[in-house]
This record gives C-alpha cells, sequence and structure tokens, in this order.
C-alpha cells in the first residue's frame, strides 16, 4: 500500500485568517479620523440645536412682552367704546343744564328733556350689555333682589316686591347691583278681640 503522502499545513490559511482580521478591524488611524469625523458631526449637530433652542426662547420671550403689552393697551382702551357711547349723553345734560340756568324756563319741558337724556343713558348702556332690574311686582328673588324691609299689603301677594327702592344692574347676566326693594308680608294681620 502507498503511504499517504504528509503535507506540511501551508500558510496560506493562515494568512487569509490575518487578511480577515485586519479587515474586520479598522486600522488604529482610519478609526481616530471616523471618531473625530462624528465628534465633529455631534458637535456641529449641538450647535444648531443651541441655535434653535436661543431662537425659541428669544421667540418665547418676544410674544410674552408683546402679549404683556397688548394687555395693558386693553386695560387701558376696553371701556372707550362706551365712553364713546356716552359722550352724547354727557353733552344733552349739557344742554339740558344750560336750558335751566336760563330765565323764564320752563320746568315742565326741562323734565322732558332729562327724561329724554336717560332714556338716551339707559340705551347705550344696554348696547354694551347692561340691563336694568326692575322687579316691582314680581316674586322676590334674593339672587337678584336685596329686600330691605317687608310692608304689609293687601294688594300684593306675599313674597312679591312692593316697591322698588333702588334698581339694580346686571352686566352680561352677571349681577352688578342686586334691586333694593320693599317686599310684602301680606295683608294686615288684624288681632282678635277679647
Amino acid at each position: 500500500m502507498p503511504e499517504p503522502e504528509i503535507t506540511e499545513p501551508t500558510t496560506t490559511t493562515t494568512a487569509n485568517a490575518e487578511t480577515a482580521q485586519k479587515a474586520a478591524a479598522p486600522a488604529p488611524e482610519a478609526a481616530t479620523a471616523d471618531l473625530t469625523a462624528q465628534l465633529t458631526a455631534a458637535k456641529a449637530e449641538a450647535a444648531a440645536n443651541l441655535e434653535r433652542f436661543m431662537r425659541a426662547a428669544a421667540d418665547l420671550e418676544n410674544f410674552r412682552r408683546r402679549t404683556v403689552r397688548e394687555k395693558e393697551e386693553l386695560r387701558l382702551f376696553a371701556t372707550s367704546r362706551v365712553l364713546e357711547d356716552l359722550l352724547p349723553v354727557l353733552d344733552n345734560l349739557g344742554l339740558a343744564v344750560a336750558a335751566a340756568k336760563q330765565p323764564g324756563a320752563d320746568a315742565k319741558g326741562l323734565a322732558g328733556g332729562v327724561d329724554m337724556v336717560l332714556t338716551q343713558l339707559k340705551t347705550a348702556l344696554s348696547n354694551h350689555g347692561m340691563k336694568e332690574i326692575n322687579p316691582a311686582g314680581g316674586a322676590f328673588d334674593a339672587n337678584q333682589h336685596e329686600a330691605i324691609s317687608a310692608q304689609a299689603n293687601a294688594e300684593v301677594p306675599e313674597g312679591n316686591v312692593v316697591t322698588v327702592v333702588r334698581a339694580g344692574f346686571s352686566l352680561n347676566g352677571r349681577l352688578l347691583r342686586p334691586a333694593s326693594v320693599i317686599v310684602s308680608s301680606g295683608a294686615a294681620k288684624t288681632e282678635a278681640a277679647s
């Protein structure tokens, strides 16, 4: 039988393994360059994020300042429309006073003029959401009326308003001042004779 031929291991297998290992692990210079590039990219991204943050913070501060300024302007000039509507009333009251100071002024005519000015004032205020609360003859409502006394009255049922001493007012449904009223306590009670 022929003897098997013994061959020595070739260095090709070892060389292939070393080449594969070198290919898998980059050279130290290449790794450093790659890390430097990543670091540079991360720094650029951080700088861009900082810039965006600074712009957003500046925009927010500008928005806050603008809001404060607009709020102050709104507070200062919110009543301007109401006052513009009241100026004609003021003018007419001035005319009424001037007419009252004239010699031989007619009291009836002055009363009619002042009544017209009062109507004009009520109209101007109602155009801005103010409503008069005048519950004469109606049922007493503790949420809108303030009872200042009770009075016996045979004509007005018990618990209803007999007299409005001072009208109340609400603004857009919110009570500004309750109406001061005198409430009926019903018919006068007579004491039984002994």
